[in-house]
This record gives C-alpha cells, structure tokens and sequence, in this order.
C-alpha cells in the first residue's frame, strides 16, 4: 500500500507540514498522531520541555519496538504541521498522551486497500 496515499486531507489540514514528513506519513512509514492536552503526563513535560505546549501533534516511527524508544526523536507539529520542537524518547515516553487525529480522514484509496488486506 506504500503508493496509496493514508490521508485524503493532510495537506489542507496541515499547510506548514514539511514534504518530508508529508510524504513519510502517507506512505505509513511514520505515523502521526494527535496529542492529548488535558493529559497530566504531558502537562508536565510541558514545564520541562520549550516550546512543547504548542504541540497538536507528534510524528514517531510506529515501527519501533517499545522497548527501543528511548532511541527516538518524537517531532512535535502546532496545529498547522509547523515543527515546535523534537523530543527525544529518553525526555519522554508518549504511551498516554496520544489520540487519534480527528481531522486527518483516510483516503477512499486507503481504505479499500487496507479491506482488501483484511
């Protein structure tokens, strides 16, 4: 599925988002998700970490073992794609501070590629 494009509106929703990125995430080599504001955990690295209360989003590689994350840099978006800040995965661990991001839709390409997978 790598020359399906995941997000039929990533480009609207985030202008500023790097081409890089961009690309990476709609080939599903990274995985962007939504950042959950009211969460303690992320309150917190608030206080320790500039510029991280800007996030809406984070950019990770969903294909890291959980074990392995402190090896990680985590990229941080504002609302518009904008990179606020890179986190590394020995500042802080992103199990509990993430949700879905409910302004991206999947692509109608993506979906009935991924249910013919199914």
């Amino acid at each position: 599925m790598s020359h399906v494009k995941k997000y039929a509106n990533i480009q609207n929703e985030l202008p500023e988002l790097q081409e890089v990125l961009l690309e990476a995430i709609q080939s599903e080599f990274l995985e962007i998700q939504s950042v959950e504001k009211q969460c303690e955990k992320y309150q917190g690295a608030c206080e320790k970490i500039k510029d991280l209360d800007k996030a809406h989003f984070v950019v990770y590689s969903k294909y890291i073992k959980k074990s392995d994350h402190r090896y990680e840099k985590f990229i941080f978006l504002d609302e518009h794609g904008h990179e606020v800040c890179n986190v590394s995965g020995q500042e802080m661990e992103l199990y509990g501070l993430l949700g879905p991001c409910m302004n991206l839709e999947l692509s109608k390409e993506y979906q009935e590629a991924a249910s013919h997978l199914a």
